[in-house]
C-alpha cells in the first residue's frame, strides 16, 4: 500500500501559465501552471520571530485549469490537495534536470472576493472564506421565551433548560 497525497494552504506567486497539449483551443487538454508560497513562522534559540517560505510549483489539468484561470491571480489564496509528481527534462545546454510539482485534485479559493470578480462557477470550489465567525451562534434562547423575571434570586432560575452541552451537532 502507498499514499501521495499532498495538503496546503498558501498564496499564489504569479498569475497562472495557461497552454492547451494539443495546440488549439478549442479541442486541446487546458493545463495551468503557477506557484504557491507556504509561509512557516517561529522563534529561534534567541527569541526572534523567524519565517521561512516555501515554493511550490502547482500544475491544474482540464477544468481545475479553467478555474484558474478565470479566477487565480497573484496573491490569491488557496486551498490546494493533490500528488507530488517528479519529472525530468532536458534544458538547451544539454543538461538533465529534474522538477517536482503538485498535481492538483481539488482547488478551493480562500479569502474574500476581490471587488469587480466575476461570479463563481456552479460548483467545483468554493469562494466562500475558509475561516470565519458562524452565520448564527452555536446556542441561542427562542424569541418567544418569557424574559426571566428580575426580581427573582439568581438560584432561583431554572437550569433544566439550558443543554449540557451546547455544540451544534
Amino acid at each position: 500500500m502507498s499514499l501521495n497525497k499532498v495538503m496546503l494552504i498558501g498564496n499564489v506567486g504569479r498569475d497562472p501559465e495557461v497552454r492547451y497539449l494539443d495546440g488549439n483551443s478549442q479541442g486541446g487538454t487546458k493545463v495551468a501552471t503557477f506557484t504557491l508560497a507556504t509561509s512557516e513562522r517561529y522563534k529561534d534559540r534567541n527569541g526572534e520571530l523567524r519565517e521561512n517560505t516555501e515554493w511550490h510549483n502547482i500544475v491544474c489539468w482540464r477544468a481545475n485549469a479553467d478555474v484558474a484561470e478565470r479566477f487565480i491571480h497573484k496573491g490569491t489564496q488557496l486551498y490546494i490537495e493533490g500528488r507530488l509528481r517528479t519529472r525530468s527534462y532536458t534544458d538547451p545546454q544539454g543538461v538533465k534536470k529534474y522538477t517536482t510539482e503538485i498535481q492538483v485534485d481539488t482547488l478551493q479559493l480562500l479569502g474574500k472576493r476581490e471587488d469587480g470578480e466575476a461570479a463563481a462557477p456552479q460548483g467545483g470550489y468554493n469562494a466562500q472564506p475558509a475561516y470565519g465567525a458562524p452565520a448564527q451562534p452555536a446556542y441561542s434562547v427562542p424569541a418567544s421565551s418569557p424574559a426571566p423575571a428580575a426580581a427573582a434570586p439568581a438560584a432561583a432560575a431554572p437550569v433544566d433548560d439550558i443543554p449540557a452541552d451546547d455544540l451544534p451537532f
